[in-house]
């Protein structure tokens, strides 16, 4: 038999600068800080999902930021996008509309080079945040 469901999801991605990354995640992305464990904080992105965000340590794996797109959904893709080029985020690619997956999306980069992808899903059969 199958245990209970999942309850939350935590993403963890380790960074060169934790202070750094604190002030795009929280600061510029407005991301709650739900946990400061020191050498890892945890925000809260939407619901019961959750981003870790680590210092990363000469112990610690080194992540290709290639390798991970941490993507955020929001109606406010141009908004976002314009909010954040202006603070001086790297754009990887300006707002457009994806026909294949039939979303609207920008890519930005934050302080460790992790690819940001945020979009808005133009599927009616995706379910609405509430």
């Amino acid at each position: 038999m199958r245990p209970s469901s999942f309850e939350q999801f935590v993403t963890f991605i380790y960074v060169r600068d934790i202070r750094a990354s604190d002030a795009f995640y929280s600061d510029l992305l407005g991301l709650p800080l739900v946990l400061d464990q020191g050498a890892c904080r945890i925000y809260r992105v939407a619901g019961d999902a959750y981003l870790g965000v680590c210092q990363q340590s000469d112990a610690a794996v080194t992540q290709t930021p290639k390798s991970l797109i941490l993507t955020l959904v929001a109606s406010d893709v141009d908004g976002w996008h314009r909010y954040l080029a202006e603070r001086g985020v790297p754009v990887e690619q300006a707002p457009q509309y994806n026909p294949r997956f039939n979303i609207y999306h920008c890519f930005l980069r934050d302080p460790d080079g992790y690819l940001i992808e945020i979009q808005r899903f133009l599927d009616p059969e995706w379910p609405a945040a509430g």
